[in-house]
């Protein structure tokens, strides 16, 4: 069975890479080396490995990279420090838009 990771890089500028492998270790050496040259992270070396998860599935590791890339910093700075509170807060959806500023008359105006 292979194991596939999503992974969380900082930056030399301080910025934060999300990627995904089935090695680890190999794929941070590749970074820090600049084996690829039109890598986000190949002008920002050296980085470090900051978190880490495994799956057994790639779709399933594919849709995780997905979801944090589209998180902000502070958030994907929750799940690096394993603040799972904040982590729950910062889900929350604050747009005004959201459901949960309605009150039930509006909705009932709406539909």
């Amino acid at each position: 069975m292979k194991t596939y990771y999503v992974y969380i890089l900082k930056c030399s500028d301080d910025s934060y890479y999300t990627g995904i492998t089935n090695s680890l270790e190999k794929r941070i050496e590749q970074h820090n080396a600049g084996i690829h040259t039109n890598c986000y992270t190949f002008n920002k070396r050296p980085v470090q490995l900051m978190y880490y998860s495994y799956c057994y599935d790639v779709k399933q590791a594919i849709e995780k990279e997905k979801q944090i890339k589209g998180w902000s910093r502070k958030k994907k700075e929750a799940l690096i420090n394993e603040n799972w509170e904040l982590l729950k807060e910062l889900a929350v959806c604050k747009n005004e838009s959201s459901h949960r500023y309605y009150k039930k008359e509006e909705v009932k105006k709406i539909l």
